[in-house]
């Protein structure tokens, strides 16, 4: 195969919006295909829909493209997108003979192909070749120019307007004058700029410092207005830059007729964004040979998808044509000499952080309008305050929306580590990393309603806009752009051109004069050439001279400060992360485990992707591997959520995860969770987080309890309430008679917590003394005489009874004696009944109660059997339970009491009677199948694969909650079986719903077959 397997997650990164997303992952199952296969790089299937015939669908790996015969406006359908899941999960097998009108396709696409590389390869036209009339074309070249140069004098005014009414006034206003100038700069046909003002449009009065932001692109506005007034007079690569930043069109022919740059391209990283109508993607290369950058750009309308071909982390043999430029960046991939491959090491080329902030200088110099330069750092370390901090103390500050990048700290562990990303004023965007040369994506950040950090004009120049020149006009020699640095102004005399001209500059280009580092505290001095200048007596001549004037001083204090950054100085990094003493997962398995966190990428999704994720962790912990690191933060956060993985999580994630989540606040709960006892160290039980503590003692109860007891009673009573409670519980692992005293001291606790975990250990402990006190109020509450036992209930409680944890509160609706009853029957050992009565537990259970209190009894036992953990007893109730069901008034132990009861039992015993319930009555055994989560014999899975063949005729309902159920737990052998079942459906009424939720099964089991197989 020449394409390598996709991952759900790029799948679905292909979707054109969220809809198709999860249709796509709807489709995944065999039940909705008729056929598919895979033969040399395309995929086709025959989707069932709602038609009779189904859809015939193809998909071209190596472009991406995709062609499905559904009337399906989206690009690629949910057909198609559900297709390539079904193959990133390996459920499409290769085939030699694909139908014909697949074949068929994709020699029409080798053919268009064909006929495009020709063209590509023939040479350069000549200027008008190919064109039916090139006067014509010449014309209408002009009359764009001219509408152009009518739109941007219209921009200037409206411009100098609103700095002559002011930036408070403009906020008063609002968007919508922001939407109509860009309307009209649209009919001028300068895309670009109309596209610029429309975004200012959702600047004004967000945010902070929102002054300063708009203040700043008007000027680079006004300067772009300049610059294309004197296009005739710039460098070829400035004038290229500025029709490019006008909407100039740049045709594709002539940025392919430019030189080749072959290299073998390495993809860095890329960066999506998207407004109401387009999502544009950048893809950033670097060229292993050459180090030059390139940023390769895609387009695609709403609901359309964005091609997928340059993947990060690999590298491509290529030849790049680029757009002429100041600073050449914007590619086009011309030929391919080779498939991708995956890069195995970290990139090369990667500088300190204050040589890439001067690259980074020289290019704003030369492009003032530039908003991001490519850096790939060597050997920074992330901070937990924003920060990217090099060996020589350097830093870059991270941009707002990415300021808190959990993945990269987390994957780096606060080490050097290599960051690709891009720079610009707002700071700096990560995104890709190579810990121990492994390629890591950064995840996205959560965006701003507004960029912060500091403003970056002058106090004076933004003062006077927000007033507004009409009412203080502004003029100035001198700019303090702050830090010590001045910049002196120097503007030429009266440059303007007849009335109704445009008013432009006469002499060279600011980025020509701008310095690329300011020394501390140094006077500097740089001098601005444009835009129109004073009269004689000093005052600007002309409507909007003074606004004008403070937007070209704006532009070179601007470009000034821009061009002249230098990186933060002296910063400090974090202690880092303790290094590891077991080994992360096989690739595979860490591949695996990045399909069960992307939500909806197994098809399946929902609960039963959330039990298989507890089933890897669970499977990783007990080899004793750890997760990789970059995932540990996205695991934190379902901790946080769901409690029930919280033991399995502790035990995968290492010191590097307990070391990031005392970072975040979000995270504090995996202070108290345990890790793996043999990674333990004795250091944690002085200087451990909570949880690092309780695994110390753990592991070391399991080696030495009389140790850990000691350890335990000589630090108990200074622990703070909330280690006391943890680390209490501890003692349950090898708890014995010599853990009573300190226990029954816990006893004595002012704290609640702590006095219920001392009672539940201790209703643990064969020989307690609480056993013994508990016992004692039973024997004075039920009698045993003449084969019968009778009851006097307590009708009271004392200071003693609450010391031993017993609750004063009843339920709603249960008397006070019977509640205390029950509870003082819970906490008595089992032993003391058969003594008691001297009969067995099945003598005991079926002993005649006067006066109605056998229910009371019953639940207390029951409670007393579940602590006490005692199979005989449970087994004796359940029984009792199974002869005589709790009625509707709830005089029997009920569903409430039944499973934890069922949770005491041996793993087969406990499937053989879920398996008995299913057989008897299918939905109480449903119910039952919620306890048997880990361990289904091969008799319950049969008798649930009964039962769903029952179910799935006419009750699809009942039968998708089964399956469900069955999806983490029945083994994978089933998958036959449950395939074989599917198959018997077809044509049934039901079938085609109830085939559905067999098929997730199907693919559930399949899935679970190769997660186990990868840990191996």
């Amino acid at each position: 195969m020449s394409v390598e397997r996709w991952s759900p997650d790029k799948v679905l990164s292909l979707a054109p919006d969220q809809g198709a997303a999860k249709s796509g992952r709807g489709l995944i199952t065999s039940a909705h295909w008729a056929g598919q296969g895979r033969f040399d790089d395309m995929l086709w299937g025959l989707c069932r829909g709602s038609g009779a015939r189904p859809y015939q669908v193809c998909v071209d790996l190596t472009g991406p493209a995709y062609r499905c015969t559904c009337p399906s406006r989206k690009i690629p359908c949910k057909h198609a997108l559900g297709l390539l899941l079904r193959w990133a999960n390996g459920g499409v097998p290769d085939d030699d003979g694909p139908p014909d009108w697949a074949m068929e396709w994709q020699a029409e696409r080798a053919g268009r192909a064909q006929r495009a590389e020709q063209r590509a390869t023939r040479s350069p036209k000549a200027p008008g070749e190919g064109l039916a009339d090139p006067e014509a074309a010449a014309r209408r070249a002009q009359q764009r120019a001219g509408r152009v140069e009518t739109g941007l004098v219209e921009l200037d005014r409206w411009l100098a307007d609103q700095i002559e009414q002011g930036l408070a006034a403009t906020e008063q206003a609002g968007y919508r004058p922001f939407q109509t100038m860009a309307a009209r700069l649209v009919d001028a046909q300068a895309p670009g700029v109309a596209g610029a003002v429309r975004r200012l449009g959702w600047v004004v009065g967000v945010g902070t410092n929102w002054a300063d932001r708009l203040l700043s692109e008007f000027a680079l506005l006004r300067l772009l207005i300049v610059a294309h007034g004197r296009l005739p007079e710039l460098p070829p690569g400035l004038a290229a830059t500025v029709r490019t930043r006008v909407g100039y069109p740049v045709a594709t022919d002539d940025v392919l007729a430019e030189p080749e740059v072959r290299d073998r391209w390495e993809v860095l990283g890329r960066f999506d964004t998207a407004d109401d109508r387009l999502t544009s993607r950048r893809t950033w290369l670097r060229g292993e040979q050459t180090g030059r950058f390139a940023v390769v750009l895609a387009f695609a309308p709403v609901g359309q998808t964005l091609p997928a071909d340059l993947e990060p982390g690999t590298v491509v043999d290529a030849g790049l044509c680029f757009y002429p430029a100041a600073v050449p960046r914007r590619a086009l991939v011309k030929a391919r000499y080779g498939e991708p491959v995956p890069a195995y090491a970290a990139p090369t080329g990667a500088v300190p952080v204050r040589a890439a902030v001067a690259e980074h200088a020289q290019a704003v110099a030369a492009e003032p309008w530039r908003e991001s330069t490519p850096m790939l750092l060597a050997d920074v370390i992330p901070t937990d305050d924003g920060r990217l901090v090099d060996p020589a103390g350097d830093a870059l500050a991270l941009h707002p929306d990415d300021d808190r990048p959990w993945w990269l700290l987390a994957a780096a562990g606060a080490r050097p580590v290599v960051v690709a990303g891009e720079y610009g004023h707002n700071g700096f965007r990560p995104l890709a990393a190579w810990p121990d040369g492994r390629h890591v994506p950064a995840l996205p950040g959560e965006p701003r309603v507004a960029p912060g950090g500091p403003p970056e004009l002058p106090p004076d120049l933004l003062s006077a806009a927000l007033v507004g020149t009409a009412r203080r006009p502004w003029s100035a020699d001198r700019l303090d752009i702050g830090g010590g640095h001045r910049l002196s102004i120097a503007i030429p005399g009266n440059l303007h051109r007849a009335a109704g001209q445009l008013e432009v500059a006469q002499e060279g280009e600011l980025g020509e004069q701008a310095p690329t580092e300011l020394g501390g505290g140094a006077r500097e001095e740089a001098v601005g050439h444009q835009g129109a200048g004073p009269g004689a007596g000093g005052q600007w001549v002309g409507s909007g001279g003074s606004a004008r004037a403070l937007l070209e001083a704006a532009a070179v204090a601007l470009t000034y400060r821009r061009a002249g950054e230098t990186p933060l100085a002296g910063r400090a990094t974090i202690a880092p992360a303790p290094e590891e003493v077991r080994p992360i997962v096989p690739p595979a398995a860490a591949e695996r485990l990045d399909i069960l966190l992307t939500e909806g990428a197994t098809g399946w999704g929902g609960p039963a992707q959330r039990a298989v994720l507890g089933q890897w962790l669970v499977e990783a912990a007990k080899r004793q591997l750890l997760v990789p690191p970059e995932t540990l933060p996205t695991l934190l956060d379902l901790g946080r959520r769901d409690t029930a993985v919280r033991p399995a999580l502790g035990a995968v994630a290492g010191r590097r995860g307990h070391w990031l989540a005392q970072r975040q606040n979000d995270w504090r709960y995996f202070r108290d969770v345990g890790g793996e006892a043999a990674a333990a160290d004795p250091q944690d039980w002085q200087t451990g987080t909570p949880g690092e503590r309780l695994a110390y003692l753990v592991a070391l109860r399991a080696a030495d309890p009389a140790k850990a007891l000691d350890l335990l009673t000589e630090a108990f009573d200074g622990e703070s309430p909330h280690d006391r409670v943890l680390l209490l519980g501890a003692l349950e692992t090898g708890i014995d008679r010599r853990d009573e005293a300190l226990i029954e001291h816990a006893l004595d606790d002012r704290r609640r917590e702590i006095r219920q975990v001392a009672a539940e250990l201790l209703r643990k402990l064969p020989g307690s003394a609480l056993g013994d006190r508990m016992a004692t109020r039973a024997a004075a509450s039920v009698h045993f005489a003449d084969g019968a036992l009778t009851v006097t209930a307590p009708a009271s409680i004392d200071a003693a009874m609450l010391r031993d944890d017993i609750d004063p509160s009843p339920p709603r609706g249960v008397g006070l004696g019977a509640w205390l009853l029950e509870e003082v029957v819970s906490a008595t050992p089992l032993a003391f009944w058969t003594t008691l009565t001297g009969r067995d537990p099945a003598g005991v259970v079926a002993l005649p109660v006067a006066d109605g209190w056998q229910p009371v009894l019953l639940r207390g036992l029951a409670r007393a059997t579940a602590a006490q953990r005692d199979p005989v007893w449970a087994a004796v109730l359940l029984d009792h339970a199974d002869s005589a069901p709790a009625e509707t008034g709830g005089d029997g132990l009920g569903d409430r009491l039944t499973w934890p009861l069922l949770e005491v039992l041996p793993g087969g015993e406990r499937g053989r009677r879920v398996a008995a319930a299913l057989r008897r009555d299918t939905a109480a055994g449903i119910r039952l199948l919620h306890f048997c989560a880990d361990d289904w014999s091969d008799e319950l899975a049969s008798a649930a694969l009964r039962a769903m063949a029952v179910l799935a005729p006419d009750n699809a309902w009942q039968l998708s909650e089964l399956c469900r159920l069955a999806m983490p737990a029945m083994p994978t052998s089933f998958v036959g079986r449950v395939e074989a079942l599917v198959r018997s459906l077809d044509g049934l009424p039901e079938g085609r719903r109830s085939a559905r939720y067999l098929a997730q099964l199907a693919a559930v089991l399949g899935f679970r077959h190769d997660m186990i197989e990868e840990f191996a």
